[in-house]
């Protein structure tokens, strides 16, 4: 594909916004109260990417007694942490003023909620920025590995995937990028690069790369 692309769409947990540790660590927390002790960089291997529900599931089968209410229970803890903690990662505004000035469209594609996005985007200043071009696995049949969320996004900006740039730092928001048709670039300031080089179509750890890798030059 030539750069720059006719449109990018970013994850939003660990790409747009610092969220992940955060999450990680108050489920952590939950999972030890129910009876399972994962370590930090378990959690992060277990479920970055990933929905809650499947987070529970996966908890469940690994032996915590989790209620059948949990996710009413955690929910509130998760918004409560990020709403004091959240920040955006750092240089992923700058890049989004880069796409302005080129004005090229972006959007937001997660596996997230939008409940869960209300909170994070608002801490960060970018809820009205991105009004309009948020999705979520809310949005569609399927969740990532599956494509569903990427190709909303673009059909609803009326470009063709094959145009398109998915920006993502897990292992689950990569296949999906790949299987929507787009080229998919994954993030690795927290996610092992092996895990992401047989997937992506190139890899980048610092903000500041991605908008050389975008054929932005400003």
């Amino acid at each position: 594909m030539q750069m720059p692309p006719d449109m990018v769409i970013f994850d939003c947990d660990g790409v747009i916004v610092d969220s992940e540790g955060i999450t990680d660590r108050v489920m952590q927390a939950s999972f030890k109260r129910y009876g399972l002790q994962l370590e930090t960089d378990e959690i992060a291997r277990l479920f970055v990417g990933g929905t809650i529900q499947g987070a529970m599931d996966s908890a469940i089968k690994l032996g915590a007694a989790l209620p059948n209410n949990w996710l009413d229970l955690i929910y509130p803890d998760i918004f409560e942490a990020l709403e004091q903690e959240v920040e955006a990662i750092p240089g992923a505004i700058a890049v989004l003023d880069a796409l302005d000035a080129a004005c090229i469209p972006y959007a937001i594609g997660s596996n997230g909620p939008h409940a869960k996005m209300e909170v994070t985007l608002t801490r960060t200043g970018l809820i009205d920025r991105l009004k309009g071009r948020i999705y979520s696995r809310e949005d569609v049949p399927n969740p990532k590995p599956a494509p569903d969320v990427y190709l909303l996004a673009a059909k609803n900006a009326g470009v063709s995937p094959d145009r398109c740039v998915v920006i993502e730092d897990s292992v689950s928001g990569a296949k999906a990028g790949v299987a929507a048709g787009m080229r998919t670039y994954g993030f690795y300031a927290e996610t092992p690069k092996e895990r992401l080089a047989p997937i992506c179509d190139a890899l980048f750890g610092d903000m500041a790369d991605l908008r050389a890798l975008l054929g932005l030059t400003k």
